[in-house]
């Protein structure tokens, strides 16, 4: 197998993993002056002696431990389910396509019909392009994009923009003190008006953000002081990509630390999850190499694949069985009409897999890489500080040392509070990325503040603080989380994933109810995400909750309550009935 990027530059093996820990004098955060273990502004953090889920401790550690050594549950839509999923998509493409017809023939002035364009253009978005747009996703529009007035804390409520549509849910504008008696708007006991807007804003209990480790919520606390001087030393932007004058020393700082959180030579940052594995690989695979991914990978590994010029298998989610059988044929077959030998292969797998909630079987994925001598690329959005006793991700969960793992790729969106993205390697592999990466040599660099913000939060993470701060968040995350899917399936609710993982897709099936049950959790204060066709399969639309360490115990117990509620009106109980 040739190296990793082609250039005699391959990935170390077998080095010892670097010291997590650092020797330096570490400025100490306002919290630090304080006493241990004191509640934090904005923040419920129980101390690391008080156990809120004393009464139900013994059974939710039996379910995680469970879920540990077993896969975790795989639900069959029911029939009566699946039956309705189809007639109801069946019934919204016939009228819509009927409503398309007569509006284009009979020149009724269907408000969907394509604008007028200049003459002798094309029209940009024709009819039958825009279709989904236009006669579903329109209907529903308003379960999606919901602006928000002010911070995304979990335990202090957001304020949600209400909105309205006055053209049949085809746009949506703020609702006021003007529209908000319309027929389409509900008020509330959650509204609030916003004195500074006009607009109306509801309340709600944040169940959608990646908020996992509560740093929005105590923020003001653990963060700010740091934030706010980076701000006034170095400014928002450094106007340049990482090449041209976009590094600065903390950029340099907070690679050096991810590099030893994770115990790998040297690492990488970027300005964006997402363009991180968009960015990444193809700069790491091309023409000849060979890339094989697990079905359910993200989109953005999906698309730097597909970018790369590489060829492409897949194999079946999370099954290292199967893995192992794609890599003996592509080993045996080689490349198509030479037969020559892949001049690479590498498979890439998830922490996490975001929607549904599963982490990855990694040891074994590991094991097969290792034994067929291919790398390993691990997406770690999701997992990095959010898994594992010191939030080092799905390495330290699943027990692999990370020196197994050629590339580590992860974002900072999730539980650092901030935004960008990593990928930690050897150096020779990140020295490589940082002049054939397009994410390092044309994108702009990451903001001096941001990187301020993830240096903070991995400081508090790793104790470097001075606190048991760090410790008591990643406690809080696991036992909500496991408090959370554990009522979930008590209520008779499809709840895919794992125990220990912070996200919880509920199946909701029928495209029906996308809209049903996210109008009627934000009637009840409650702001989920919910998700369907074509970011799912047809027939697999959810709901994805997402647990914080910053949610109380309290605060889950009165999000369940008004949940099964929900369930009951929109007949989600696939667990106890076929009909829901």
């Amino acid at each position: 197998n040739n190296t990793l990027n082609g250039k005699g530059n391959g990935v170390a093996k077998g080095r010892a993993s670097r010291s997590t820990s650092r020797k330096r004098s570490t400025k100490k955060t306002k919290v630090a002056a304080k006493e241990e273990g004191v509640a934090l502004e904005g923040l419920e953090l129980p101390k690391m002696n008080e156990d809120p889920y004393e009464d139900v401790r013994e059974r939710m550690e039996e379910l995680a431990a469970s879920s540990a050594e077993n896969p975790p549950p795989e639900y069959d839509i029911t029939w009566f389910a699946a039956f309705t999923t189809y007639l109801g998509y069946a019934v919204l493409i016939a009228f819509g396509r009927v409503r398309d017809f007569f509006g284009l023939t009979l020149s009724l002035g269907s408000r969907y019909v394509s604008p007028a364009t200049r003459a002798g253009c094309a029209p940009l978005l024709q009819l039958r392009e825009n279709f989904y747009n236009r006669r579903l996703y329109h209907r529903i529009q308003d379960c999606f994009n919901r602006p928000v007035g002010g911070g995304i804390g979990a335990r202090c409520r957001m304020n949600v923009v209400e909105r309205v549509s006055l053209d049949g849910n085809k746009s949506m504008v703020f609702a006021n003190q003007t529209t908000h008696d319309l027929p389409n708007f509900t008020p509330g006991p959650y509204n609030t008006l916003d004195p500074s807007t006009g607009n109306l804003l509801r309340k709600s209990l944040n169940l959608g953000s990646y908020n996992y480790l509560g740093f929005a919520d105590d923020w003001n606390t653990t963060c700010k002081e740091d934030v706010v001087g980076a701000l006034e030393g170095w400014g928002v932007s450094n106007g340049g990509c990482r090449v041209e004058y976009g590094t600065t020393d903390k950029h340099r700082e907070l690679e050096k630390l991810v590099a030893d959180f994770l115990g790998k030579e040297d690492s990488l940052v970027l300005n964006m999850g997402f363009n991180t594995n968009a960015t990444t690989i193809p700069a790491l695979v091309s023409r000849g190499d060979l890339i094989v991914s697990d079905t359910l990978n993200h989109t953005s590994i999906v698309n730097g694949a597909r970018a790369s010029g590489a060829a492409i298998r897949t194999f079946k989610h999370n099954n290292a069985s199967d893995l192992e059988e794609v890599i003996k044929e592509a080993i045996v077959l080689g490349q198509p009409r030479t037969h020559r030998p892949w001049r690479k292969i590498i498979v890439m797998v998830e922490g996490i897999y975001s929607m549904e909630g599963e982490y990855c079987n990694l040891k074994m994925i590991k094991d097969v890489c290792k034994k067929y001598k291919v790398y390993l690329y691990l997406d770690e959005a999701h997992s990095i500080g959010a898994m594992g006793p010191t939030g080092r991700g799905c390495c330290e969960y699943a027990g692999v040392d990370t020196a197994d793992v050629d590339v580590l790729m992860g974002t900072f969106t999730k539980s650092f509070g901030g935004m960008g993205g990593y990928i930690a390697a050897d150096k020779a592999t990140i020295d490589y990325l940082r002049t054939k990466c397009a994410g390092s040599i044309f994108h702009n660099s990451l903001s001096p503040v941001v990187c301020q913000q993830i240096l903070t939060s991995f400081r508090v993470i790793m104790g470097l603080d001075g606190t048991d701060i760090g410790a008591r968040k990643l406690r809080a995350l696991r036992d909500n989380s496991n408090y959370m899917r554990m009522r979930l399936t008590d209520m008779g609710l499809h709840v895919l994933g794992n125990y220990d993982s912070p996200i919880m897709p509920v199946m909701l099936y029928n495209p029906t109810k996308i809209a049903a049950f996210s109008r009627e959790c934000f009637k009840r204060g409650l702001a989920v995400v919910v998700v369907g066709f074509p970011a799912v399969p047809i027939l697999m639309s959810r709901a994805r909750l997402c647990i914080s360490a910053g949610h109380t115990r309290k605060d889950l117990d009165d999000a369940l309550v008004k949940i099964e509620e929900v369930a009951d009106i929109c007949k989600i109980r696939y667990g106890w009935s076929s009909f829901g």
